[in-house]
C-alpha cells in the first residue's frame, strides 16, 4: 500500500500534544462521549468534520494582504465575486459568513410551511434550515449508499425514480426546489456522477423545479467524475466542475471545505428576483451584500482558492492520501 509525494511545499508548522490512551479516554468520559465537546488542544488527529482542517496557501496569504475592508464597494468583493461566476456561471454571488447561513437565508426566502425539499442526502444545517422554516426535508439516496461495505462508484448519487415519484405525489407547487449535495456528506462524502446530475437535472427542468447544489465539495466531486466516470478522463477537473455547476440554478457554499479559508460562504441564484430577496435578509443579519458579514482579506482567501483546489495534482493527492489511510487501494 503506497502513497504519494505531496505537490506542495510546507513552509509552518503547528505544534500538537501527543495524548495516551488513559487520557483520551478520560477526555471522551468528561465530554460524556460528545465530540463536540473536547477542546482543540486535545485532538491529535480531528476525524470530526471537514471544517477548518486545512491550510491556505501562500497566494492565499499573500492576496489577504490586499484585502479592502470597505462596507459597501469592497475591491475583494468584486475578485471573489469574478471568481465564482468563473467557475459556476451563476449570475449573482451573496457572501456569507458561513455556508449555513447561506442556507437560512435561502430557505427562509424559498420555503414555506407544508412544501418539501427533496436532496440526495441533505447535510444536518441543511436538514435543519428548512425545517426552521417549516417546510420537510426529504432524503433520497440511490439503493447503493444503504450498504456501506459494498463499493460501487458513486454511491452520493439520487435516487432520480424516488424523486419523480415524490413530484408526482406531492405536486410540483409543493417543492420550492430540489437539492443535490456534492459530495454527499451525510452519505459518507461519496461522490455524485455526471449523469445523475444530469437525470436530476432533467426531472425537475420538466416540472420547473429550480435545483440546487450543495457544493461544499465540488472538487473532489470533480475529481471522482474525471477518475471513475465514462466520458471524462480526458477532463480537466474545472472543466468537469463547470459543467456540474451548469446544471444547476443555484447553488450554497461553504468555503472551509472546498476554498481552504478559514471562514466564509456564498448563495448563488441565476433568479434577479430571489436575489434581490435574498440580499435583502442579507442585509438584515449579515452584512452589507459585497461584503456580507466577512472581512476583505476572507473574500480574496476564498477568491484564491477556488482557484487552487482545482489544481489536478492537487486532487490526486487528496484522494490517494484518503486511500492510503483507508486501506483501500492505490489511487495512482
Amino acid at each position: 500500500m503506497k502513497t504519494i509525494i505531496e505537490p506542495f511545499c510546507i513552509r509552518s508548522v503547528e505544534p500538537l500534544h501527543h495524548t495516551t490512551r488513559e487520557q483520551r479516554e478520560q477526555f471522551l468520559l468528561a465530554a460524556g462521549y460528545n465530540l463536540f465537546l473536547i477542546d482543540a488542544k486535545n485532538i491529535l488527529i480531528d476525524l470530526l468534520t471537514d471544517s477548518g482542517t486545512g491550510a491556505m496557501s501562500t497566494e492565499q496569504w499573500a492576496a489577504m494582504m490586499r484585502g479592502d475592508e470597505s462596507y459597501a464597494g469592497s475591491e475583494s468583493f468584486f475578485r471573489l465575486k469574478a471568481a465564482v461566476e468563473e467557475l459556476t456561471g451563476l449570475r449573482h454571488v451573496i457572501p456569507t459568513h458561513q455556508g449555513r447561513a447561506a442556507e437560512r437565508i435561502l430557505f427562509h426566502v424559498m420555503c414555506r410551511p407544508g412544501q418539501t425539499v427533496p436532496n440526495n442526502t441533505h447535510f444536518d444545517t441543511t436538514r435543519a434550515n428548512i425545517e426552521r422554516a417549516g417546510a420537510r426535508a426529504v432524503d433520497l439516496p440511490c439503493p447503493e449508499a444503504a450498504d456501506t461495505q459494498a463499493l460501487h462508484p458513486f454511491k452520493g448519487n439520487m435516487d432520480v425514480e424516488a424523486l419523480e415519484r415524490l413530484i408526482r405525489a406531492e405536486g410540483p407547487a409543493r417543492i420550492p426546489l430540489a437539492m443535490l449535495t456534492v459530495t454527499n456528506n451525510s452519505g459518507g462524502g461519496q461522490p455524485v456522477s455526471m449523469a445523475n446530475l444530469e437525470a436530476g437535472r432533467g426531472v425537475t427542468a420538466r416540472y420547473r423545479i429550480p435545483l440546487y447544489l450543495d457544493a461544499c465539495r465540488f472538487a473532489e466531486n470533480a475529481y471522482f467524475i474525471h477518475r471513475r466516470e465514462s466520458g471524462y478522463g480526458g477532463w480537466t477537473p474545472k472543466q468537469i466542475a463547470r459543467k456540474m455547476f451548469s446544471l444547476a440554478d443555484g447553488c450554497t457554499f461553504s468555503a472551509k471545505k472546498d476554498a481552504f479559508a478559514n471562514i466564509g460562504g456564498f448563495l448563488c441564484t441565476n433568479d434577479d428576483r430571489l436575489a434581490e430577496q435574498e440580499k435583502e435578509l442579507l442585509i438584515l443579519t449579515e452584512g452589507f451584500p459585497t461584503y456580507g458579514g466577512l472581512a476583505g482579506r476572507d473574500l480574496e482567501a476564498i477568491a484564491v482558492g477556488l482557484k487552487e483546489v482545482l489544481d489536478p495534482d492537487y486532487l490526486r493527492y487528496r484522494i490517494a492520501s484518503t486511500e492510503y489511510l483507508a486501506g483501500i487501494g492505490d489511487a495512482a
